[in-house]
């Protein structure tokens, strides 16, 4: 009676107990067994030797968490069919998986000799620094020579960066790293994929394949009918793909391996054949919980989980290899046996290998930041034909051009760097034909044409999906955020899956990428909220992200060259955010003084990471620390402050990371300290100056913030109660510095 109850909680024991007693069953002539579908014989052992493999992996990981020797139990079984994708996709097929993907992993290890998936899975499992796959910073399926990119996604949102990746290997060229008739595999839950972010990427992929654009993915959606403890409605997967435009839908039995053989090859081949996108819905069942700690017994009926451990896979997948006569069961029972000592012995082993045991080495592949190579690589000058082709003659050239202002010199830049880099996309909505909503791209399609400059459909998180997806696949892409608030209905893009890449692989994977966003406030009451938003707290918040924020022309096209150069050399992934304010201002102090237009830099100039601008080095009175719009308002401050006072500037320019130490340096040199924070007051970059000087012992002098209000922006002249105002400046300056 107390082994039945322990087996009603311990679901891993029922299920390992099951398999074992179908094989004494099989023996003894109570289970007749049937051939099953047309698989050939060897390919249904190895498959078979996959699927245990991955279960004894499971296992172990039940048995050794208890040890304190493994970290991670979300297991595969139940999903052992997807050994299936496997062995019938290629090894150069970049994937993206489902965390449930053991068999997949064992299979694909097949397919390069000298790979150990047991070992390399149990250091994994581990977190030891000997993982191949991430280094021991997380548990992923994950390998740069079996092109499996490693992601933690539990929530679909790995899927946009798989239909980019698709998109640039339709595209083809010499600079693909995997062959030309590779396919993107993809594989998520059920009930991933209610997640408004699958549904974004089945959206654009089905846009993209009605616009007879080739888009080689294969989307697998791994159907167990259960998403922890929530069911999944009967037939829901069916009923909302089977018929939707613009994808192939097919149907595999992935709990028997020969039946669903044929149809998972008809999938990949449809896929790799026709280069369209490819919904495989598959058939699986979910066994032992969603993960060691999950007891299903609490919320799932006695009798439904003993439905679901009586379609385990490996059940029907044993009868197939006997009644063949490939293995009896007590061949197939002493291979089972043998890799759960495998599994155990290799798990004993991997806990005796180092773990990270330093901050330095956790954040090691997070930010890298080869400085001498960047600054070769930005100092390195476009192709003399190349920049002539761009902007059409040698008197067009930018630097024999009067001073002009923002919107203009990034134009400018961004021909430059097109010409620079052949593998340079830029995309957007809008970017193309019209140039951008404030014409920052006008006549970039015109020069370098439909291929490289392109509009996007309406959805941030595809637009950043598709930048991950050709930056894996060697391109250096640019893509556009309309406005800043609008980047927040896709974040998680940046923030938890193309920064954390290179940090998640230990280094082995990169998405290069500059984002641009058209950001900030002070539009003259313009557009309220998703126009006018100066809100920059989220992107603070990303590990491992580069933030630049030029308040002028020249250190525009200086920022943009650097930012090129590392996303070039180290993979950086960087946001440039454009104020929009600053876009059409020409003048400084008076109309028409033209203080505020620069002359274009020239090639081979570019911006130091991560060097602020100084004005007035010498001025000694008061310290203004700001950026973007802030930078005009602080000149003209200082100017109505002086000659009684001097006053110095900071243009911080780069918001993250944040050089704080230059700052605290000139902060030294001055009697007084302000912030001007043109965003909210909690989050800010105002709040990270103004601890960094308190941190560096600065707190013995006048410190002042000035910061927008905790408030929405809203339309009109309403806005500028809520945005820091340059009269507010003035005023706290003023206080400073003790004027009346």
């Amino acid at each position: 009676m107390a082994v039945s109850a322990a087996r009603q909680i311990n679901r891993a024991e029922v299920v390992d107990r099951n398999f074992l007693d179908h094989l004494q069953a099989i023996a003894s002539g109570q289970v007749v067994p049937s051939r099953g579908g047309d698989i050939a014989d060897a390919d249904l052992l190895e498959l078979f030797d996959s699927q245990m493999a991955s279960r004894q992996i499971d296992l172990m990981a039940r048995v050794k968490r208890l040890e304190n020797k493994v970290f991670y139990t979300i297991g595969s079984s139940g999903h052992e069919g997807n050994a299936l994708l496997g062995r019938l996709t290629r090894h150069t097929d970049p994937a993206f998986l489902h965390y449930r993907s053991g068999a997949f992993m064992a299979e694909r290890y097949r397919k390069i000799e000298g790979l150990d998936f047991i070992r390399d899975t149990c250091l994994s499992f581990a977190a030891s620094s000997a993982d191949p796959a991430s280094g021991g910073r997380h548990k992923v399926w994950g390998s740069k020579p079996l092109w499996v990119l490693p992601q933690t996604s539990t929530i679909a949102s790995h899927l946009p960066k798989a239909v980019g990746t698709a998109l640039a290997i339709g595209r083809g060229g010499d600079r693909l790293p995997v062959p030309a008739d590779s396919i993107a595999v993809c594989s998520f839950g059920d009930a991933s994929l209610n997640h408004a972010t699958a549904q974004a990427a089945l959206n654009t992929a089905a846009w993209t394949c009605h616009q007879n654009l080739p888009l080689p993915l294969l989307l697998v959606c791994e159907d167990n009918g259960i998403g922890i403890s929530v069911p999944t409605p009967r037939d829901w997967i069916r009923a909302s793909i089977e018929k939707r435009h613009g994808l192939n839908y097919r149907f595999a039995d992935g709990l028997d391996l020969a039946a669903g053989h044929a149809a998972v090859a008809d999938a990949v081949e449809l896929c790799r054949r026709r280069r369209q996108p490819v919904f495989l819905h598959l058939r699986t069942t979910r066994l032992m919980g969603h993960a060691g700690t999950d007891f299903e017994i609490e919320y799932r009926p006695a009798d439904e989980l003993a439905s679901a451990e009586a379609l385990d896979p490996l059940l029907r997948s044993a009868e197939q290899v006997v009644v063949r006569g490939l293995m009896n069961p007590e061949k197939i029972r002493h291979r089972y046996e043998q890799l759960r000592q495998l599994c155990l012995a290799e798990a004993d082993r991997a806990d005796g290998t180092p773990r990270l045991s330093s901050l330095a080495d956790v954040m090691r592949p997070l930010a890298p930041l080869s400085l001498e190579a960047v600054k070769d690589e930005a100092g390195r000058q476009p192709a003399e034909q190349a920049r002539l082709a761009g902007f059409g003659s040698e008197r067009q050239l930018p630097e024999n051009q009067p001073p002009r202002h923002l919107a203009i010199q990034i134009n400018r830049a961004l021909t430059d760097l097109m010409a620079k880099y052949p593998q340079t996309l830029l995309f957007g909505e809008d970017v193309a034909r019209k140039g951008g909503v404030y014409t920052v791209t006008k006549g970039l399609w015109q020069r370098f044409g439909r291929r490289r400059v392109f509009n996007t459909l309406l959805d941030e998180t595809t637009i950043l999906g598709l930048a991950q997806g050709f930056g894996s696949m060697g391109y250096l892409p640019i893509p556009e955020i309309q406005y800043l608030a609008y980047f927040h209905n896709a974040c998680d893009q940046i923030r938890g899956e193309a920064c954390s890449l290179q940090f998640f692989s230990n280094g082995q994977f990169r998405n290069p990428m500059i984002m641009r966003i058209a950001a900030l406030g002070y539009q003259r009451g313009f557009g309220g909220h998703f126009h006018n938003d100066n809100s920059i707290a989220a992107l603070r918040d990303i590990p491992g992200l580069v933030i630049g924020c030029p308040s002028r022309g020249d250190d525009a096209v200086n920022m943009l060259r650097t930012m090129a150069a590392m996303a070039e050399v180290d993979g950086r992934v960087c946001a440039f955010l454009e104020p929009i304010a600053l876009y059409m201002t020409k003048d400084l102090f008076e109309p028409d003084d033209g203080a505020w237009c620069f002359d274009y830099p020239a090639p081979g100039q570019f911006l130091a990471p991560f060097e602020p601008r100084v004005y007035e080095p010498e001025a000694r009175d008061l310290l203004i620390v700001t950026f973007g719009n802030g930078v005009p308002m602080a000149l003209r401050c200082a100017r109505a402050l002086s000659p009684r006072h001097a006053v110095r500037v900071v243009d911080l320019r780069w918001l993250k990371p944040l050089d704080l130490d230059a700052v605290a340096s000139h902060a030294r040199d001055c009697a007084a300290v302000l912030v001007f924070d043109e965003g909210r007051p909690d989050g800010g970059v105002g709040e990270g100056i103004v601890a960094g000087l308190a941190e560096r012992g600065l707190g013995d002098r006048p410190l002042r913030r000035v910061s927008g209000a905790d408030c929405y922006i809203p339309l009109a002249d309403a806005a500028n109660l809520v945005l820091a105002s340059e009269a507010g400046l003035l005023a706290a300056c003023r206080d400073l510095l003790g004027d009346c």
